[in-house]
């Protein structure tokens, strides 16, 4: 779509317009539509046929009684004024006479027509036209076979008067193709019609999407923007002149189409329209929607005209020219089929193979002086054979048959010196070495299908697969999701589980620290407490001296006894118990002296403990509480973690979802591109069979002919000319 000249001006609503319209005495200033009479709904309200980029009223005129339909604009086109004063004039230079049917359809264009609000915007005035739609006067008429036939021939007539004029309607499809009470058709809404004035200029829509070329952009304007849609159209209604029944099979009421839809030419393969046309019994629809299938892959620059598709008055050539071969393609079709033989515009005739050799005439003619020997030789072979045996000479039979065998030779000979055996000979190895060089376009025919077909099933089995591998993405994307919120879900029920057991661990850690303390405590005052200052019960210096020298000098020192059996004097013993577990033996401490050391341990113990702490100073228990804190702010950032960890991996995984759903649209339209590519190839060696099958044709009935002109040329015939001269 060509880009405007300036800024976008707003237009109002549809809604809006109605309301402005139900005083045109107000909104009006044009002299026929000032005070007209707008067709209002059962509300009272101006009733309006609403479209894309407009909305239409029908207004009778208060000054004439003429009907009018008027177009008010809900969208902004580009270059609308321009375009529409172009259309005009091309329109105007139309004569009636010169058309095939009163198509063509009166508007004027008035800038600054209509009022609503404070602002003045253009309308469309346009004659009002009693007719129906296409689709509508299908629904009535399809089961008349003949009246829809008629109307396929006018619609190509149609088709022709535009395209002899230089001018695209740009839209046609069912709503815009009107059908009059006497069958001729009506072209209405030519808001995208292309005429050669416009070259250069971008288009306003792309048309209806059930009727276009899936190839068809927004920078395509210009002649050829009908091509495709009249194929469309064309073809829909010769299949139902030849099958009524598909109109009720195919379409559905009110539906926007007529028998195909965009589908149907997006997805060849997967059509139901589309291949139930192609399967069709009747050779001249599946034909056709061939040739619409093909086209659905190729640039609309490229499309065929839909021309001379019905036979009518045609300007009388300057030259006759030899009928083709029956069932031979005539030159500048392509090799179409006959039904379709001259509904194409004429194309440059492909460049012919080599022409065949010129035909023999019949028979021998002229005889020569080896013909002249040969036929005396006979006679005088036939008198040698019969005089030789009547003269007595001794003659074996094979050498009774020389004479007539050196005839049959010489005939033989002088027949393969003959200038017509020799041009038939030539002529035939020509044309069978010409024919053999052609593939057999029925053999052609069956491998290539067979390769379409091929073809499209598995392009629908990849195009089947497209969703499956997007499906399969997207359950990738889901489990790992979950994935991702199982994951966290256990480690925030593992950290919860933690920071609810900080009470607990810090209960623990007080008490261990009160723990810590009070052991500190009680081994100091152990430590304090000399065996030599205040000493047990039997415990003299000499032994203290003794317990010092083994290292026991406070009530530290130890921590119980142990009876050991003294071996030499028979007796029981003691060692003392040191703090690590070691066993300490000093001479004189047996077991009662040990035990009075245990028992003044434990008295220095019981006192200790009763004079240990009972709470831990304010510095102690601030050293818990900060380490528990610390705990506490190490899980809470943890948890946090656990969090911002999950959205990360949640991003991750939408980013592997998104690149996959690229990749495989990349893929996708790579394929469909090379899916493409191959339809047009298809197409190409369509045609290029279709040109070869009318010269195979050719070649084979000249082969034939030649064959046929050979056998006038035996032997037998060869003796009978030496003869009679023919």
């Amino acid at each position: 779509m060509g880009p405007p000249t300036g800024p976008q001006r707003q237009f109002p609503s549809g809604a809006a317009y109605a309301e402005a319209l139900q005083h045109t005495q107000l909104c009006f200033q044009h002299p026929e539509l000032k005070g007209a009479r707008t067709e209002l709904t059962r509300l009272g309200l101006p009733r309006a046929v609403s479209g894309a980029f407009a909305s239409v009223f029908s207004l009778t005129s208060a000054v004439s009684g003429q009907r009018y339909a008027v177009k008010c604009f809900t969208r902004h086109v580009p270059d609308q004024e321009q375009r529409y004063e172009a259309i005009s004039s091309r329109l105007a230079l139309l004569d009636p006479a010169g058309l095939s049917q009163p198509w063509k359809l009166g508007f004027e264009y008035l800038p600054d027509a209509v009022r609503v609000g404070t602002d003045r915007y253009p309308v469309l005035k346009m004659d009002w036209i009693e007719a129906v739609t296409l689709s509508a006067w299908l629904d009535t008429h399809h089961a008349d076979r003949s009246a829809v036939s008629g109307l396929a021939d006018r619609f190509e007539a149609l088709t022709r008067d535009l395209s002899a004029h230089g001018i695209a309607h740009g839209d046609l499809q069912h709503g815009n193709l009107l059908v009059a009470g006497d069958g001729t058709f009506r072209l209405v809404d030519y808001d995208g019609m292309y005429v050669p004035a416009l070259a250069g200029l971008g288009g306003t829509e792309r048309g209806h999407r059930n009727y276009q070329s899936p190839l068809r952009g927004n920078d395509d304007f210009g002649a050829e923007l009908d091509r495709f849609s009249a194929w469309v159209i064309f073809l829909s209604l010769k299949a139902v002149a030849a099958d009524p029944a598909l109109w009720n099979r195919l379409h559905e009421p009110s539906g926007e189409f007529l028998l195909l839809t965009e589908e149907d030419f997006k997805s060849p393969a997967g059509s139901t329209g589309l291949q139930t046309l192609l399967a069709h019994a009747d050779r001249a629809v599946s034909d056709l929607a061939e040739q619409v299938r093909s086209m659905a892959f190729q640039p609309l620059e490229l499309l065929p005209p839909l021309a001379r598709a019905v036979p009518g008055p045609r300007a009388a050539t300057t030259a006759t020219a030899t009928p083709p071969p029956a069932g031979a393609a005539a030159p500048g079709t392509g090799g179409l089929p006959g039904w379709m033989t001259g509904r194409l515009a004429e194309q440059p005739a492909p460049a012919p193979a080599a022409p065949p050799a010129p035909a023999s005439p019949d028979g021998f003619h002229n005889r020569t002086a080896l013909d002249v020997v040969v036929a005396v030789l006979w006679p005088l072979a036939l008198i040698a054979t019969v005089l030789l045996p009547l003269a007595g000479l001794p003659t074996a039979f094979p050498r009774l048959l020389a004479p007539l065998t050196l005839a049959a030779v010489a005939s033989a000979f002088a027949r393969s010196r003959r200038t017509e055996w020799a041009r038939s000979r030539a002529e035939l190895a020509t044309l069978t070495k010409q024919l053999a060089q052609i593939e057999d376009p029925a053999k052609a025919d069956a491998k290539l299908r067979k390769e379409r077909s091929r073809f499209e099933a598995a392009e629908t089995d990849r195009q089947a697969a497209y969703p499956r591998a997007q499906d399969r993405l997207k359950a990738q994307y889901h489990a790992a999701l979950q994935e991702v919120e199982k994951r966290k879900t256990r480690e925030q029920r593992e950290i919860a589980k933690k920071i609810d057991g900080l009470l607990e661990e810090r209960r623990r850690a007080l008490a261990k620290a009160l723990a810590d303390n009070q052991s500190a405590y009680v081994q100091d005052q152990l430590a304090r407490r000399q065996v030599s200052q205040s000493p047990p019960h039997g415990i003299g210096p000499r032994l203290a001296g003794r317990l010092a020298a083994q290292g026991i000098r406070t009530a530290a020192d130890f921590t119980g006894y142990r009876t050991v059996q003294n071996s030499s004097y028979n007796s029981t013993g003691a060692v003392l118990v040191r703090p690590g577990g070691r066993h300490t033996s000093v001479h004189g401490i047996g077991e009662a002296k040990a035990a009075a050391l245990v028992a003044w341990r434990q008295k220095a113990v019981a006192a200790a403990v009763a004079r240990q702490p009972t709470a831990l100073t304010a510095p102690e228990q601030q050293s818990v509480e900060q380490h528990i804190a610390h705990r506490r702010a190490r899980l809470t950032t943890r948890r946090t973690a656990v969090e911002s960890e999950a959205d990360t991996a949640r991003t991750q995984a939408k980013k592997r979802l998104d690149e996959g759903r690229e990749q495989l649209a990349r893929e996708n339209t790579a394929a469909g591109d090379r899916a493409r590519r191959q339809r047009q190839e298809f197409s190409r060696r369509t045609a290029e069979i279709q040109r070869s099958g009318a010269l195979h044709e050719t070649l084979t009935t000249a082969v034939e002919a030649a064959r046929s002109r050979q056998s006038g040329l035996t032997y037998a015939r060869y003796v009978r000319f030496l003869y009679g001269g023919r």
